[in-house]
């Protein structure tokens, strides 16, 4: 097992540990691990916001990190102070990796060579800060990395108006292992607002064997959660693993 995937094995290993570190606890043995999104600032630098709305600025880390924009990323950091100017705190990162974080594309007839069609689990779904948030389960296996598309699908006569419809894409390119592993994806719906309306409903799709699920979320703009949440343990598999 590579050190990204030891490292994320750890990590979900100290989830429950996690939750009891959920206080304004400024304690330097005290740690958090949210979803963020990075802004950069400068050559180097960057902010983070989190899912809840709030803005993290690392003024100290353990971890070199190059920033790059609507980047989205797990990161474990510790409080070093309250509120201070625009930020929320001021914090120290322990540890920051990528989520794969992508675009939508569609519609789906136009990618059918390179999207794939094999079967993928939705575990759980929901919309922070701008984006989908999809973890999934998936046979990987093989020799290269799997593909994992978010894709627009054609609407349903009987369909719901101001619902957009949306498929789960996994192509597994010829593996034939049967083992499920877990993974994660950011999708960003900034290109799905519309200007005569502040919300639009998504029905999330996923072909799970023979079967097909749905999920239907409401995607209202510009809008963060009321407590940023990471409800599932961090992937051992790493988005190496997948693209």
């Amino acid at each position: 097992m590579n050190r990204t995937a030891l490292r994320i094995a750890f990590v979900s290993i100290l989830l429950s540990a996690v939750a009891c570190n959920k206080k304004e606890d400024h304690s330097l043995g005290a740690f958090h691990i949210d979803i963020a999104t990075v802004i950069p600032t400068g050559e180097s630098g960057y902010r983070l916001l989190l899912d809840n709305g709030k803005q993290l600025w690392p003024v100290a880390t353990d971890v070199y990190y190059l920033p790059s924009d609507d980047q989205r990323v797990f990161v474990n950091y510790t409080v070093l102070s309250g509120r201070q100017g625009n930020y929320d705190h001021y914090v120290k990162v322990n540890d920051i990796w990528n989520v794969l974080t992508k675009k939508i594309i569609g519609p789906a007839t136009e990618h059918a060579d390179s999207i794939g069609n094999d079967p993928i689990i939705i575990n759980d779904a929901w919309i922070g800060n701008d984006y989908l948030n999809i973890d999934f389960l998936f046979n990987y296996g093989g020799v290269r990395p799997h593909a994992i598309n978010l894709v627009t699908a054609p609407k349903p006569a009987a369909s719901v108006p101001d619902t957009i419809e949306l498929e789960l894409r996994h192509n597994a390119f010829g593996s034939t292992s049967q083992r499920l592993y877990e993974g994660f994806v950011c999708f960003d719906l900034k290109p799905l607002q519309r200007a005569d309306t502040d919300s639009v409903i998504l029905a999330l799709k996923a072909r799970e064997g023979e079967e097909t699920k749905r999920v239907d979320l409401v995607y209202r703009y510009n809008q963060m959660l009321v407590e940023a949440r990471l409800t599932t343990p961090i992937p051992v598999v790493s988005s190496n693993e997948y693209y």
